[in-house]
């Protein structure tokens, strides 16, 4: 069969936001190649079907690392040959991946700052003491800990409008933490700190973090294409899509949680940049996985992503 009569199956789940980022793709594969036919593939994934319990609770049911309930269905649909590209959220991505599959490309990343969403105006300083923070993620727990230690942080789950619906609802949470390139994508964050509102649901107000105050996570804000490892024309599809200054910067963040070692639960803050001169540019916060206190921290510049990791490594402090 003509290989310009097969069409390239996009795989992707089934969230609004996983919805935006395929299409994503999907726009950039209609720039790129004019007149390539291809497919949507919807997948429900365990992190999609199980949302009654924590994520750790869900991976060590499942028998899979806590993020491998947001890829492990898509990687299998990759395996069997039912679709060509995964799209996933790079951050949701282990930072090494099963020598049968490899990353293709990144798009263009957005912004990657954590934003505080509050039913009060006001950011941190507007929270009463004791105020309950909802999160799932343990480097957002550790670091929003770390700049208030008196907040109270409780998990939660499900998708970015069921988040913010239980924040409005005003049962559980005084406040939430959230991604900011989420929040641009569907279109719910109308404004910039200190009085932006979220769109569609009154009463409720952003206050976004900036970077050098709240590490963000490894891969924050990209969009990665996953392929199969072998796959050569797959590959060159997905290589005319990528965003070479977004690769820069991943590539060195994600081989720095690489040696670390770290495990799904350590709280790991990342920040690089990439500056005029093309020099790569990174900032970590390790934080301990138990018992809290301070982080180690390191920072380390290189025009090679991996000379920058490795350097950003040796340079965390004890």
């Amino acid at each position: 069969m003509n290989e310009s009569t097969v069409p390239i199956r996009i795989g992707t789940r089934g969230s609004a936001l996983a919805l935006v980022q395929a299409s994503m793709t999907e726009a950039a594969l209609d720039a790129a190649f004019p007149g390539l036919i291809r497919e949507r593939v919807v997948i429900t994934t365990t992190g999609d079907r199980r949302t009654d319990v924590a994520l750790s609770q869900v991976a060590k049911e499942e028998g899979v690392f806590d993020k491998g309930v947001f890829i492990k269905e898509l990687e299998q649909a990759l395996e069997d040959d039912s679709i060509d590209i995964a799209v996933h959220s790079l951050k949701d991505m282990p930072s090494v991946l099963d020598p049968r599959f490899q990353l293709g490309a990144v798009l263009e990343r957005a912004p990657v700052r954590d934003v505080l969403i509050t039913r009060v105006p006001g950011g941190l300083s507007g929270l009463p003491p004791g105020a309950r923070i909802g999160t799932s993620s343990p480097r957002r727990t550790s670091q929003i800990r770390w700049l208030q230690p008196d907040l109270h942080v409780i998990d939660i789950r499900g998708n970015v409008p069921t988040r913010l619906e239980k924040l409005a609802a005003g049962d559980s949470y005084d406040a939430i933490l959230l991604a900011e390139a989420g929040l641009l994508r569907l279109g719910f964050l109308t404004g910039d700190a200190p009085a932006a509102t979220i769109a569609g649901i009154p009463g409720l107000f952003a206050t976004c973090f900036e970077e050098s105050q709240f590490f963000p996570a490894a891969g924050q804000g990209a969009v990665g294409l996953e392929i199969r490892a072998g796959d050569a024309h797959t590959a060159t599809i997905a290589a005319a899509l990528n965003h070479a200054a977004t690769w820069q910067r991943v590539v060195a963040e994600r081989e720095f949680l690489r040696l670390l070692d770290a495990g799904c639960h350590t709280p790991v803050g990342v920040c690089s940049r990439i500056d005029a001169d093309g020099i790569l540019h990174l900032d970590a916060r390790v934080f301990p996985e138990t018992g809290g206190g301070p982080p180690r921290t390191g920072r380390a510049s290189a025009s090679d992503p991996f000379h920058a990791a490795r350097a950003l490594f040796d340079s965390l402090s004890d």
